[in-house]
């Protein structure tokens, strides 16, 4: 009887450690959240002056996207907005991994590094927000800016490394 005991708990023992293993190693091979690794890199505004309603004016107005990943990053369906919801949605454009497209606001012929709203007036204010959304309508990326202060630099270093809504404050004026 205790052979039969002991060889009964050795069986339930294994069975446990089996099936607690079971989740870690699953884990192990789960695949990994989908983390963007794109973000809005620059914003370029025009000068305001006599002649900031032409096309060569418009397309002085820009926003880049950045891809930081090695991958390769359909952007098809993603969508680019500012504060009062003009939007651009990014259609059949694949952003190289390591690479950055630059969305100008005018009209012109889209290349891997340029694309164009085909817009007529310009979309960003000096005191504005850009963001980014995948396909889903989740933001991937925010950026903001203010006329009133000039200081470019990227303020990402206390933001949780998991969270895909990146507030930036991205200062400057137009330039």
């Amino acid at each position: 009887m205790t052979a039969r005991r002991l060889a009964a708990a050795a069986a339930v023992a294994g069975a446990l450690v089996g099936t607690a293993a079971l989740p870690a190693s699953a884990a192990d091979h789960a695949p990994r959240p989908h983390r963007e690794n794109v973000v809005i890199s620059d914003v370029h505004l025009n000068s305001e002056g006599r002649d900031h309603r032409s096309n060569r004016a418009l397309n002085q107005e820009w926003v880049a996207i950045t891809n930081n990943s090695r991958q390769n990053v359909n952007l098809s369906g993603w969508t680019l907005s500012d504060k009062h919801g003009h939007t651009y949605t990014f259609r059949h454009y694949r952003l190289n991994g390591r690479a950055t497209v630059r969305v100008h606001t005018g009209i012109g012929r889209d290349t891997r590094t340029d694309l164009f709203q085909d817009r007529h007036n310009e979309i960003w204010d000096r005191r504005d927000t850009a963001t980014l959304r995948n396909e889903r309508g989740r933001v991937v990326d925010t950026t903001t800016w203010n006329d009133n202060r000039r200081d470019d630099r990227d303020h990402r270093d206390n933001r949780d490394p998991r969270d895909t809504h990146h507030d930036r404050d991205h200062r400057g004026g137009r330039h």
